[in-house]
Formats: structure tokens, sequence, C-alpha cells
């Protein structure tokens, strides 16, 4: 409850007050938070983050970066107030070099020119927003036909510039599969697509990890307050519960774990992602959840989104540059993509990110991939992903002498049992509706007696944030405060 974090102290900090409101909520047998630290595991000498890596948009709106500022997390230049006014519009700039798959590095002329292009055309997405006559019904449909035709202007009309400038818009698209967390724009609704707001500010990272915000966050807490590794098998509620001791008091929900253990509670906030409900929501909740909410989660998208680490001895890379692009100059977003995983997987990896900085980190490229390949990539084992992720830069490089990385690390979100993806999108289907359908806290009655016994927050609950962290926290505050004013 320290309000000391605010110029002057007062009250008015969000995050001060719901701390004070979830230590014990009122009515229920115990105080149970279930909680799950942002997973990040050590490598070189700094940190690899597995999960979430950015705070997206660091700006006085995004409740993220108002913690982080309070908790003094972030390094210098995160703070800086020019820093917070640029509208990146989710595409961060940072010093790039990008490699063609012919082992040339390509012109930036060329590439600032393809990009800038791809920009403009997702950016005219937003205007369909609200229209009941649309060009296509997902975004990758219609950015495709704009690409289509634009074909004759592309590269001056020149054949091979022509083709160069494709495959670097096919490389921006498969750039945006990851941001969205889609194997494919073809899955993305183009009609709430305008929706999602891009918070200002330049994306920023935590130099002790993301999980540095949770631990300040949880040292508020007494003691004792959040278990963890408490694995919940059913959700019971609508029910009539009673503890051995009590013959008084009941309570309409009741936790089951797989270890035996139960929770008794007049209310849970439900947090697990949409991947984990969209497998189990029918066993999960007993009884079942309405329709409508059953519905929702079905429609809504959610894909993968994985990072592959690589460490090596030294650099060969330039100082100046943090990010390094791929484009593999053979394809083009105008023809379908190759479905034969196994040969062609790592051509859905949009580049490398250079973790900086290096005196803390090491020499590390962070590489993301998304999609299906993303999922098929989890399969393989650490040995032969490092060694396509080392024919694949000796190959971008032109540099068959290329040293193979000293180390791999990679995130397998696909996999993990309770996740079963990354984040969520508004899928062909599927609109904002269904977000605030899958946020509506159960019972639906309004005059039930015991209202409010399953609340939902997460993510995939955020209409306008979903898939971010602040979208998250906002989502969770959002349901203790529905609490607060019950």
């Amino acid at each position: 409850g320290d309000t000391s974090c605010l110029p002057g102290g007062g009250d008015a900090c969000a995050h001060c007050s719901v701390v004070r409101r979830l230590g014990v909520l009122p009515g229920t047998s115990r105080g149970v938070i279930e909680y799950t630290p942002p997973p990040h595991l050590p490598a070189a000498s700094g940190l690899a983050e597995m999960g979430a890596h950015w705070i997206h948009g660091p700006s006085p709106k995004n409740p993220i970066f108002h913690l982080a500022t309070c908790y003094n997390l972030l390094g210098p230049e995160a703070t800086q107030e020019e820093n917070q006014q640029v509208e990146a519009g989710g595409h961060p700039p940072l010093p790039s070099i990008t490699y063609g798959s012919s082992g040339r590095v390509l012109s930036p002329q060329a590439v600032s020119k393809a990009q800038d292009l791809f920009n403009t055309l997702l950016a005219s997405t937003r205007a369909f927003q609200g229209s009941k006559e649309l060009p296509a019904s997902s975004v990758g449909q219609y950015l495709r036909a704009e690409i289509a035709r634009r074909v004759p202007t592309l590269g001056g009309g020149e054949e091979d510039a022509q083709q160069l400038q494709l495959a670097i818009l096919n490389t921006c698209l498969k750039l945006e599969c990851c941001i969205s967390g889609t194997h494919s724009m073809d899955l993305v609704a183009l009609e709430p697509f305008g929706e999602y707001i891009s918070l200002p500010g330049l994306d920023c990272t935590f130099p002790s990890g993301y999980s540095s915000l949770s631990n300040n966050m949880l040292s508020a807490l007494p003691e004792g307050t959040v278990l963890l590794n408490k694995v919940v098998k059913t959700i019971w509620w609508r029910g009539s519960f009673r503890e051995d001791t009590d013959d008084v008091r009941d309570f309409p929900v009741r936790v089951e774990c797989e270890d035996g253990d139960t929770f008794l509670a007049d209310h849970v906030i439900i947090t697990v992602p949409l991947g984990f409900l969209k497998e189990h929501h029918h066993d999960f909740f007993q009884p079942p959840l309405p329709e409508q909410k059953a519905k929702a989660i079905h429609r809504l998208g959610f894909g993968t989104n994985n990072k592959i680490f690589l460490e090596f001895e030294q650099p060969f890379w330039e100082p100046q540059h943090q990010l390094l692009n791929v484009v593999w100059e053979d394809e083009s977003p105008l023809e379908e993509p190759s479905d034969n995983f196994e040969n062609n997987w790592f051509k859905k990896l949009i580049g490398f990110v250079v973790l900086q900085p290096p005196e803390q980190h090491g020499h590390v490229l962070c590489g993301f991939i998304a999609g299906k390949e993303s999922e098929y990539m989890e399969t393989l084992s650490d040995a032969e992903v490092l060694s396509t992720m080392t024919c694949v830069l000796r190959t971008l490089t032109g540099n068959p002498s290329l040293p193979t990385p000293r180390s791999v690390l990679r995130s397998r979100w696909h996999s993990a049992p309770y996740t079963r993806g990354s984040y969520s999108y508004v899928a062909v289907g599927s609109s904002g509706d269904d977000i605030d359908a899958l946020a509506q806290p159960l019972p639906e009655e309004p005059e039930d007696p015991k209202p409010l016994q399953l609340l939902f927050a997460g993510e995939a609950t955020h209409r306008t944030f979903y898939s971010t962290t602040h979208g998250a926290l906002l989502s969770g505050w959002r349901e203790a405060e529905r609490l607060n004013k019950l």
C-alpha cells in the first residue's frame, strides 16, 4: 500500500490500490492469488527473455511503463520524454542490415522502399473498421490484392528489381505474422483489425528481465499469499460448497487442483491463456461455460510466435546493427507459401534482434518465427535447430566458414501444456464482440444472488490491447475493480 512511488505520495497510484485490494478478497475462505512469473532463463551473462520481450509503447498511458518507472526498473534512455512521444506504430525503428538468400547485403534503399509501401498499405486497413462493405475478409487477402495492383510499378518495372521488392514485401508479411501471433495474415479479420491501439513510445526492455516487475509487485503482498505449482484441474461453480469445519458458510465456487487440494471461494479470476481454454474449457469448468462464451473462445484466434536465441563467441555483425533482417529473394506474397515444413520451416524466420547491451548479454541474436513453421521447430532437437540456423546464417552472409553458435535456446510456447501458443488475435469470423463476450463475468444473470463467481482476465479479454502485457495487466485491474465495486 505504499504510495511513495508517486510524486507527492497520495492514493492515485493504480498499482498500489489494487495490491491492497487483492491481498485477501472479502468473503473468500483463503486469500489465494494464482501467479505465474514471466519465464526467463540465464544465458551468457545476461537474460534470455523467453516470453514477453518489450514494453510496447512505453509512455504515460501504458501501465507497465508506469509501474516500471515507479520501481526504477528501466534504463535512462527508456524514460527520456522525447522517446515517450515517438509514434512508432508498433514497429520501432532499429539500426538494421538486411541479408538476402543470395548471400549479399540488400540495398537499404530497396528495403526501405518496400517497407514504406507495406506500412502504408497496413495503415490503410484501419479505414475498414466498422465498414459494412469489405474488399476482403482478411488482412492478408487485402494486402496481397493491393500489392498485386502495384506490381507493374514495383522496382521501376525492371524484372529483377520487381522480384526483389516482392520478396521484401513477403518478409514484411511474415513480420506481421509474428506481431499478430498468427500462421498467416489470411487468418486475421480485416474489419476489426483497426480496433487494436498502438501506444506511442520507443519499445524498451527491462535490463533485469520482465520478472523484475512482477517481483516488485509481489514484494508488497503478505507472505504466503501466492501459491506456485498448484495445477488447477476443475473449477466448479454455481454450487454450494462448505469447509469440513464450517457448517454455516457455503461458497458457490470450488477450485480443484490436480494434487487433490481444493479452495472454496465466492469469486475466482481466471487468467489462463486462450490457447488453454480452446482445448480444455469444456471440462475445465463444471458446469460448462454458456454457449455464447464457448463460441467466442472457439472463434477468436490464438497462434504461436517463438524465439530462437543464438550465442556466439564473437559477433559477425557490425556494432551499430541491432536488427538483422532476412529476405528469401525467390519468394513473393502473390504465391502460395510452401507447406513442406520439414525442408522450409526456417524460411518463416523474419530475422534476428541483437540483444543489447553486449556487455550484459554477450553476443546473442534473438530470432523470431511464427505460425505452423514455428510449431514444427518445437518438434526438432536443439542440435537440429542449431545446425539449421548455422546453415541459414552461412547462406545469408555468403560466408561458408561462419562459426557455429556456441549455444542455442528457444521457446516452445505451442508445446507448453498451459499455454498452447503465444497470444490472441481477432480471426476471420470473429470480432471485438467476442473479446467482450470472453471477458463477461459469470453467472450472466445480474440478479443472481451469488454474482461474479467467475471473472475472466488476460490479454485475450482486452478489446484494444489484446496480445500485450499492458492489456493483460489492465484486464486484471478491471476485474479487481469489478469486485471492489460489488
